[in-house]
């Protein structure tokens, strides 16, 4: 999940001087994008996708928390305590796709937030655009999806283009537009759409490489349907606690265990200091699970 963009930038980030992430593990036979080598060096070694491909980033406690509840915004700043390379590979995820997908929530929660990946990691500005030149890829689009209706802001994204999708609850977003007065649209269908429709209305913007930063029941949506293929998983070296305010994991509004499991295979790790850095691959589902009500 994105974290607060009031975050100052940390002295000696950029990625010639930031220390290199320790690679721990890496499947043979990844896809590879042949990433510049300041990028290389600072991610411990290549990176790359398949497409079309789906997947996720959070940072998340020990103890499993990845957003602290209403009251704490800023969720993801808190948890990873700012850590220069979670910065890092938060930036890179961003530079390796089409478009970046949140929920309102996610939106609502840092406002001030820009979803790309110079504004995370604006020491590796330079790197991200050589990387993108040689993929051939603008400047990830953010789309903002919410469950009850369209919305996006009132200045450069017109609803107009939401009432294209049937049904329409998912626009693109500014993301440098808060959510203060978001322009709604309520669709005349009151059926829930499915992901598989969201994801195919981004594919016909050619977005063929989502990642979404959306939170916890976003994810539960989409694995309800068997739509992610990779999680990025950032373990912080923190403990968070839970009291009586809810704190979520990274999926909400779905249950697994134990009748319908979600197994997932580890693909890579890296270390920096006391965190983790992991990628997993979902392994798929039949049909995929059915989302708990």
């Amino acid at each position: 999940m994105a974290e607060d963009s009031t975050a100052r930038p940390v002295a000696g980030t950029q990625p010639g001087s930031l220390e290199p992430l320790e690679l721990l593990y890496e499947e043979a036979g990844q896809p590879s994008f042949g990433l510049p080598a300041t990028l290389a060096t600072a991610y411990g070694g290549d990176l790359g996708f398949t497409t079309p491909c789906v997947y996720a980033n959070f940072v998340a406690s020990l103890d499993g928390v990845v957003a602290l509840g209403p009251e704490y915004p800023s969720s993801g700043s808190a948890i990873s305590g700012r850590e220069p390379a979670d910065r890092f590979v938060m930036g890179l995820l961003r530079a390796c796709a089409d478009a970046v997908l949140i929920g309102a929530g996610t939106l609502r929660a840092t406002p001030r937030h820009l979803w790309t990946p110079d504004h995370v990691c604006p020491q590796a500005a330079p790197d991200f655009r050589e990387l993108r030149r040689s993929l051939k890829r603008a400047t990830p689009r953010n789309w903002l999806w919410s469950q009850r209706a369209a919305m996006c802001p009132p200045s450069t994204q017109p609803c107009s283009r939401a009432r294209s999708w049937p049904p329409p609850r998912t626009a693109p977003a500014d993301s440098r537009a808060a959510c203060r007065q978001p322009a709604r649209y309520s669709p005349r269908s009151r059926t829930r759409l499915r992901m598989a429709d969201v994801l195919a209305a981004l594919h016909t913007h050619g977005h063929t490489a989502v990642l979404t930063e959306g939170g916890p029941r976003l994810i539960g949506h989409l694995l309800g349907e068997g739509l992610l293929d990779e999680l990025f998983l950032t373990t912080s070296p923190v403990l968070a606690g839970r009291a009586g305010t809810p704190r979520p994991g990274v999926i909400s509004g779905l249950e697994l265990l134990p009748n319908q499991p979600a197994w997932t295979d580890l693909i890579s790790a890296r270390r920096r200091d006391s965190y983790l850095f992991l990628r997993y691959r979902l392994r798929t589902p039949s049909g995929g699970p059915a989302l708990a009500h």
